[in-house]
């Protein structure tokens, strides 16, 4: 998921060549998780300091109580938010939510939200409608107490992006669902950013693939002839695919079969590797066979297209329909870890 260089996120020697070894730490019931509580913890003061940065009357905003019901609410589509928006903080503020924000994404990921930030503002001017593309109304909102020893929940989110992290003191954190979006998909000529595609490599990495596969493997991989307009699991949706369609990755060639690795290395390296690591090392865990890749739609660029890899442990969706196949929703969840289900049923258990 990104553009541009990738500092900071692990290669694939980094990560999947250690994949075995992680996992052979970790029973196949484990957290994907719980190998990174110093990281938590690190989450944790990076939240109380942003807390202190604010003035008293923005942090009974900022910070709502973990049982609120809009904790799970997480959207892409522009609208106002809770918690406080980069457009009303001041710059230590907001370089204070940048500090909690780089406690989760590795400089790749952190490249790609402040590139959403800018498509955001491309948006306004391709639209002539800059008070309503505002790359200001993103906002940062935490649910629970980061300084106690119960789990809390930090979201970033605005029209595009949203990254939901839930931490359980002690045991480590959860990330998922996490959501990139790209409108335009590829900034038009004569535009100062021209070219600019947000989530290029993604794409490009799945036409690679598609195209790489002989008839007998396409007629798989292919699940229907149109596009289908959107992604499946977004909110309120997040278990809605419940079975793996398309090609399973044990009836591909060990090229095609790194071509799908490669697109998760993509959605996992936007987290930091401590993050990225034990998250692909639950893949393995699963077993890799088990792993399919789906695509809807034309295999041509520039028409509508929709690709998934679907997994025990990951959901990777990627649509580009609206605008004329110029505008991409793309997300990652972990079925068995959706809002950290899993974090804090052994959180809970742990307790008693």
């Amino acid at each position: 998921m990104g553009h541009g260089h990738r500092h900071g996120s692990p290669s694939r020697r980094d990560v999947l060549g250690a994949t075995a070894a992680a996992g052979a730490c970790l029973p196949l019931s484990a957290l994907a998780f719980s190998a990174v509580p110093e990281l938590a913890q690190a989450m944790g003061q990076a939240a109380q300091a942003w807390l202190g940065s604010l003035a008293p009357q923005d942090v009974a905003r900022a910070r709502l109580a973990w049982t609120d019901a809009g904790r799970n609410a997480w959207h892409y589509v522009p609208r106002s938010r809770p918690g406080v928006a980069l457009r009303e903080m001041s710059s230590a503020q907001a370089a204070a939510a940048w500090d909690l924000i780089a406690t989760l994404l590795s400089a790749r990921g952190l490249e790609q939200a402040r590139g959403q930030l800018l498509l955001e503002r491309t948006l306004g001017e391709l639209t002539r409608n800059e008070r309503f593309r505002d790359p200001g109304n993103y906002a940062l909102v935490l649910f629970g107490d980061p300084a106690g020893s119960a789990p809390w929940c930090w979201r970033f989110e605005g029209h595009h992006l949203s990254l939901t992290t839930v931490v359980a003191p002690g045991h480590g954190l959860a990330v998922t669902p996490l959501f990139f979006g790209a409108n335009p998909a590829k900034i038009p000529a004569r535009h100062l950013h021209a070219g600019f595609r947000l989530l290029g490599q993604e794409e490009d990495q799945a036409f690679a693939l598609i195209r790489s596969l002989d008839a007998s493997a396409r007629a798989k991989a292919v699940i229907a002839d149109r596009s289908l307009g959107d992604i499946v699991a977004g909110p309120g949706r997040e278990l809605s695919l419940a079975r793996f369609e398309g090609i399973a990755l044990s009836q591909l060639s060990e090229a095609q079969r790194d071509g799908v690795l490669r697109i998760l290395e993509l959605y996992a390296g936007t987290l930091r590797a401590e993050i990225a690591r034990p998250a692909l090392a639950r893949l393995r865990q699963a077993g890799l066979e088990r792993l399919h890749f789906a695509w809807a739609g034309s295999p041509e660029r520039g028409r509508p297209h929709y690709f998934r890899v679907h997994g025990p442990t990951v959901l990777v969706e990627y649509d580009n329909t609206q605008n004329g196949a110029n505008h991409v929703h793309s997300l990652w969840i972990d079925p068995e870890s959706v809002f950290g289900r899993d974090l804090l049923r052994a959180h809970y258990q742990g307790a008693h």
